[in-house]
């Protein structure tokens, strides 16, 4: 593969053609031309894989609750349970544990971290994935194995939505409220509803129109498609099928589609980065060799090295691994101090361009048609959406069943029809049409406001946060005692997110684990603590503005609506850990409240979201 030399590089006119082919792609009405799946075809709500029973309605008390049973919830439950936790429960909307890997069971899904770093207590369990991107039945599974050694089907309630958290001030508890008529009450309260939970649609005129068969990639049909996960789909031989999507998940389904259907439209609003995955099964030999902790250090090492922080040795060699320079732009971390801001900004510009110049020439290289291979070629900066890996999706456009329609000029496609799709003037006859359109990206229940937290005198969360996010490492909000929160929110982040998640459950758990050791009245973080972060967070910030606001739209960017950042910690993940482990080694006294003192300094004093301070 050509390589191209920064000297070769004309920055100036490279910076044109990004603005050139982003404003191709802006909408004026950004993030509103989507719309949630519940609110109209291809309905989100349905659950495929599992049958909903119906029961009676749940009371008493538990412990704990952790709604959400993803990685983040099930790893939290279980450290609950290693804590001394018993009386716990797991909710979840869907029918059983898994997360995002319950309801994404397309063909080809797979991870695109590492197995042995991205699947969670793989030594606790006992077991080793069966190749390095493991497939997503497989994750799946891990889920219900970690589930079943930890005991957490117990008194799980699946199929249930939460719809209300009220603070109960004399009995120091949460009352929860459901969509299935419970009302029970819970000392401890975890939201661990996920960041990409929600799916989403574009906002189509005529799409209730359609009359051809329509889903969401995340509520696959199989009853319409035949096959498995694995391919085979027999129902699509002779159809038309169209696809909505070149993220991720268009990456990896695309292939199955472009094998097995008469013919494939593939419509595309922005072409993904696409590098080699280079898949292999895992190597017995390799695997036996391992020594006690192996996943823990593997784990770290590859925070470690994304984080851009000094490692002996990397321990994963991979896309990301290769490319980890340039990830600074949007996962935070360790920078090189001996160049000034400037020196390092051109410096990242011309590394970005080198490898963003790689990936165009591999798109020429692999896809036969000019005119396709142009239309595939991504122009803008590599972060300026998730990298993708495979091995087969551009290979896919060689095939005489498949078509590449590109929206760009139109902002996606113009309208539906009874019949098919329009971009343009020109009609695309289909018999399905598929959505690999996402999910409303880090908007959980708690901050869409689906999920109303009614805290102590009273006040919703949502008030409390007016003037933006207000919490102690992200967690803990004052004002609203026992309750902690996983995600991005005012804490750190990286690619391999299921380790963020690892985190922040055994901070939860060692907080609640302190709590029931010394007999704490509740966990609430004081004013001056969550006043303190708040600064912390601001003070850390860098300025992404500008490189967000050049970047094509996607949901990195709100569509091309978000200059500023989310708010995290710009360290980066492996100072904020070493801070957490920091702080709860010096006693926890923030959040305990122990003492008549601790109880009036956290209901008398103003809450720090009514004093103005923002972060």
């Amino acid at each position: 593969m050509t390589t191209t030399a920064p000297d070769d590089i004309d920055l100036d006119a490279l910076r044109e053609r990004y603005a050139r082919e982003r404003d191709r792609r802006l909408r004026p009405d950004g993030t509103r031309q989507y719309r949630r799946t519940a609110e109209g075809s291809g309905d989100g709500v349905t659950d495929p894989h599992t049958p909903r029973r119906e029961r009676e309605p749940v009371t008493g008390s538990v412990q704990a609750l952790v709604i959400g049973t993803g990685f983040g919830g099930l790893l939290t439950a279980s450290f609950l349970r290693s804590r001394g936790i018993e009386e716990l429960r797991v909710m979840d909307e869907a029918g059983d544990v898994g997360g995002t890997w319950y309801w994404n069971r397309y063909p080809g899904v797979r991870c695109d971290i590492e197995s042995y770093v991205y699947m969670p207590l793989l030594e606790e369990t006992g077991y080793m994935p069966s190749e390095r991107y493991a497939p997503g039945e497989e994750i799946r599974r891990h889920a219900v194995r970690i589930a079943e050694q930890h005991d957490l089907y117990r008194d799980a309630l699946f199929h249930t939505r939460a719809t209300s958290l009220t603070w109960d001030e004399d009995e120091a508890e949460w009352i929860v409220e459901t969509d299935r008529g419970d009302r029970f009450r819970a000392r401890y309260v975890v939201t661990s509803s996920g960041t990409l939970s929600q799916p989403k649609l574009p906002a189509i005129p005529g799409i209730e129109d359609f009359t051809g068969h329509i889903f969401h990639t995340s509520r696959w049909d199989y009853d319409y498609t035949g096959g498995t996960a694995e391919g085979g789909m027999t129902g699509l031989a002779g159809k038309r099928v169209g696809v909505v999507g070149t993220g991720a998940t268009g990456l990896q389904v695309i292939p199955h589609l472009a094998e097995d259907a008469g013919e494939l439209v593939v419509f595309q609003r922005t072409p993904s980065t696409v590098d080699v995955r280079d898949n292999r099964p895992t190597d017995p030999a390799w695997a036996g060799d391992l020594e006690p902790g192996w996943q823990r250090r593997r784990m770290e090492n590859f925070l470690r090295v994304l984080a851009g922080e000094q490692v002996d040795q990397s321990l994963v060699t991979d896309g990301w691994t290769r490319t980890t320079s340039l990830q600074r732009s949007m996962i935070s971390g360790a920078v090189d101090e001996t160049l000034t801001p400037e020196e390092r900004a051109r410096r990242d510009e011309l590394d970005d361009a080198v490898t963003m110049e790689r990936l165009r020439a591999r798109v020429t290289e692999v896809v036969e048609d000019p005119a396709t291979a142009a239309a595939l070629q991504p122009w803008y900066r590599y972060m300026c959406k998730r990298p993708g890996f495979s091995d087969y999706y551009l290979q896919a456009f060689n095939r005489e069943n498949v078509t590449l329609v590109d929206t760009a000029d139109h902002g996606g496609i113009t309208a539906m029809t009874e019949t098919g799709v329009v971009v343009g003037q020109e009609e695309f006859a289909l018999d399905c049409l598929i959505f690999a359109t996402g999910f409303e990206a880090g908007v959980s229940g708690v901050v869409s406001g689906t999920l109303p937290v009614i805290g102590r005198g009273g006040r919703p969360l949502l008030e409390a946060w007016a003037r933006g996010p207000r919490t102690l490492h992200g967690f803990s909000s004052h004002g609203f005692p026992n309750l902690f929160q996983l995600g991005t929110v005012q804490n750190a982040n990286s690619v391999n997110f299921v380790h963020i998640l690892q985190e922040q459950a055994e901070h939860i758990a060692a907080i609640v684990g302190r709590a029931e050791t010394a007999g704490a009245r509740w966990v609430e973080p004081s004013p001056r603590a969550e006043e303190d972060w708040a600064r912390t967070i601001a003070e850390t910030s860098r300025d992404e503005s500008a490189f967000l606001a050049a970047c094509t739209p996607g949901y990195y960017n709100g569509e091309g609506t978000r200059t500023s950042s989310a708010g995290g910690y710009a360290p980066g993940p492996v100072a904020f850990h070493e801070l957490l482990r920091t702080w709860r080694a010096g006693g926890m006294s923030e959040v305990l409240v122990l003492s008549e003192e601790d109880v009036r300094e956290r209901t008398d004093l103003p809450s720090a979201a009514m004093t103005g301070a923002s972060a």
